[in-house]
C-alpha cells in the first residue's frame, strides 16, 4: 500500500493516526483529510479526489460524534455518519477500508461485549453507527473498529474526554459524573497504533479496540482530578437512575480479546497508562 486516506484528521483519533504514521503505518504516504481540505458531503469532490489520488487504504474517522447533536438533528447525523460512509465504501470497494465505530451500539445491559454480541442502539448516534457498520461489513475487504472513550490531545483541544473535563474545570464548573455508567477508556495513541497494526496484518472484519479496564464516569473523573490538582477540580457523584435526558447505555465495556491476540502490545487500562505517563500532555 502506497497511499492512505485518513478522514477526520482534525479530530482526536484521526490526528493520532497521522502523527503515528511515520512509526507504524504500512504505507508510504498519508493524506490527512480535514473538513477544510475536503467536504465529505460533496460527493462529486470526493469522487474526483479519490480518482486523482487512488489511495490503497482508507481509514474513516470523520463523524458527527457528539450524541446530543445527533439527537437534535437526526437527518444531519444520518448524512454524515451513514451516507458519507456508504460513499467511501463504494469508492473503496476493491481496497481495505477501516471504519471507526462505537461501544454505544450496545444497550449496556450486560457489559464486556465481544464481537458476537447483538447490537441494540439506544440513541440516534448509535443508530447511525449500526447502519454504517452494516454497510462496511457488506464488503469482506473492509473492517469495523469499535472503540470507547478516547483521550489525548486533539488539534482543537476539545475532542478527548479528558480535554472536555479539563475545559470544564478551567471554567470553574463542577461536573456531576455517573457512578453507574461504565465504559472502557483508552488513550487515542493506543487506538491509533492498534489500527495501523491491524491494517498491516490485512485480516479484515470486526474488532473491538478499547481500554483493558472498566471504569465508571465517576472513577474516570477521579483519576483526572488527581492528575490536575492545580485546576482545583470539582466533581459530584450522580446516578443514571435519576437522569431524565436522552437514553444512555449504562455499561458498554468491550471485550477486546480478538484484537489483542493479533497486536504486538497490550491495550492499556487508563489507570496504569496514566501512572506510566505522568508527564504526558493528556
Amino acid at each position: 500500500m502506497n497511499t492512505a486516506w485518513i478522514t477526520g484528521a482534525g479530530g482526536l483519533i484521526g490526528s493520532y493516526l497521522v502523527r503515528s504514521a511515520a512509526r507504524y503505518a504500512p504505507v508510504a504516504t498519508v493524506v490527512a483529510l480535514t473538513h477544510e481540505r475536503l467536504d465529505l458531503t460533496d460527493a462529486s469532490a470526493v469522487r474526483a479526489m479519490f480518482r486523482r489520488q487512488e489511495p490503497q487504504l482508507v481509514i474513516h474517522c470523520a463523524a458527527l460524534s457528539r450524541s446530543p447533536e445527533c439527537q437534535a438533528n437526526p437527518a444531519l447525523a444520518r448524512k454524515l455518519n451513514v451516507e458519507v460512509t456508504a460513499l467511501l465504501a463504494d469508492l473503496a470497494a476493491n481496497i481495505p477500508l477501516f471504519f471507526l465505530s462505537s461501544d454505544l451500539v450496545f444497550d449496556g445491559r450486560v457489559g464486556n461485549y465481544d464481537e458476537t454480541a447483538p447490537v441494540n442502539p439506544l440513541s440516534v448516534y448509535a443508530e447511525t453507527k449500526v447502519a454504517a457498520e452494516q454497510v462496511i461489513l457488506g464488503n469482506p475487504q473492509h473492517t469495523v473498529i469499535r472503540t470507547s472513550l478516547n483521550g489525548g490531545t486533539s488539534p482543537k483541544g476539545d475532542r478527548g474526554f479528558n480535554e472536555q473535563m479539563r475545559r470544564a474545570w478551567q471554567a470553574g464548573q463542577t461536573l456531576k459524573l455517573f457512578t453507574d455508567e461504565y465504559r472502557s477508556p483508552i488513550p487515542a495513541e493506543a487506538t491509533a497504533r492498534a489500527i495501523w497494526e491491524l491494517a498491516a496484518l490485512q485480516q479484515p472484519g470486526l474488532y473491538h479496540v478499547a481500554g483493558s479496564e472498566r471504569l465508571s464516569r465517576w472513577q474516570t473523573g477521579q483519576l483526572l482530578a488527581a492528575r490536575w490538582p492545580q485546576l482545583t477540580p470539582r466533581i459530584e457523584p450522580g446516578s443514571l437512575k435519576k437522569y431524565s435526558g436522552a437514553p444512555r447505555a449504562p455499561h458498554t465495556s468491550l471485550n477486546c480479546a480478538k484484537a489483542q491476540a493479533l497486536l504486538s502490545f497490550r491495550l492499556p487500562g487508563l489507570t496504569d497508562w496514566l501512572a506510566a505517563h505522568p508527564d504526558e500532555a493528556f
